[in-house]
């Protein structure tokens, strides 16, 4: 297999046995009528059941197919980053393996990809999942995504996804980040867009999905919310919070103080002010360790990127001599 690569095809997979083979037919059958250079990368999530041994006997019969296995389950996330890593394409495109993606989409994502773009993201327009348990956390869980992030696409769920590698190359992936992949690309300056793809019902398997996913991804939102605002100037978050608590706590201390010298009576005896004086006092040092934790975590920030020579900024080309 050449060193450089068109197409890049990373599969996580976790307990996918029924679908391999139909998965992998299709998949060759799509990639071959291109006329282009690919590989395939399925990466074994650590599966349970005969899933390895499947794609161990596919990779035998095709030199274009390669295995990746982990030790034990680390997550979707982990699986898409080895894939990552691994790939040699100019593009890499993502899809489950469950069959519920359609590799004939593949064609299409590519299109959009020559025509500029650098992410294709699929649109699950017509899903076929349960409403409550699937459909209907994923349209909540859509919208504020959109609102937090602002890339307006309407499935980040959808794992068909067509990426150039210099983009991916600019992005660390931990934790639940998948999802989120097109907010990163978008802070790494990628242009991106959207396509209706066809969706199909599982035929095999059980979905590894459900709706107690939905607290992980608003944590994970958080997470992306700061780094896409404040990853190279956290002093801004924390300094913002940090000088209105202090503000307010210094308005309530100085009423308080006013109230003792120039009002004194009965109604402001310190019992009856302790409550107001107490939330005062605790808001200004409130107000001083979240400045203090800004201070810090600017440090760090500037100790990260000075220590891993990694540059705040994306380029995109340069024309003209260096």
């Amino acid at each position: 297999m050449p060193e450089k690569l068109d197409i890049s095809i990373v599969l996580p997979i976790y307990n996918e046995e029924g679908n391999l083979k139909e998965l992998h037919s299709k998949l060759t059958e799509s990639l071959t009528k291109l006329g282009l250079e690919y590989e395939i990368i399925a990466v074994d999530d650590g599966s349970k059941d005969n899933s390895f041994n499947v794609l161990k006997e596919l990779a035998q019969s095709d030199p274009k197919l390669k295995v990746i296995r982990f030790r034990t389950n680390f997550g979707q996330t982990a699986a898409m980053s080895a894939g990552f890593h691994h790939a040699k394409g100019d593009v890499i495109i993502t899809m489950d393996s469950d069959l519920q993606n359609d590799p004939a989409d593949i064609p299409r994502l590519l299109e959009k990809i020559d025509e500029g773009y650098d992410v294709v993201s699929g649109w699950r327009a017509d899903r076929k999942d349960k409403f409550f348990s699937r459909r209907l956390p994923s349209i909540i869980a859509n919208k504020l995504i959109v609102k937090m992030t602002g890339v307006k696409i309407h499935d980040f769920g959808c794992s068909l996804k067509a990426y150039k590698k210099e983009i991916i190359d600019n992005i660390n992936l931990y934790g639940e980040m998948h999802r989120f992949l097109p907010a990163l690309a978008k802070w790494a300056g990628a242009n991106i867009t959207e396509i209706k793809v066809q969706h199909h019902p599982r035929k095999y398997g059980k979905s590894k999905y459900g709706i107690s996913r939905t607290t992980k991804v608003i944590l994970d939102l958080i997470t992306v919310k700061f780094l896409l605002s404040y990853s190279t100037k956290p002093i801004r978050f924390f300094g913002y919070m940090g000088l209105s608590s202090g503000f307010i706590g210094f308005i309530i201390c100085l009423y308080l103080s006013i109230g003792k010298l120039f009002f004194p009576s009965e109604d402001t005896s310190l019992i009856k002010r302790m409550p107001l004086l107490l939330l005062g006092v605790l808001l200004i040092l409130v107000g001083i360790q979240l400045l203090t934790m800004g201070l810090l975590a600017e440090i760090m920030i500037r100790t990260y990127y000075e220590s891993q020579k990694k540059p705040i900024y994306h380029i995109r080309e340069i024309i003209g001599k260096e």
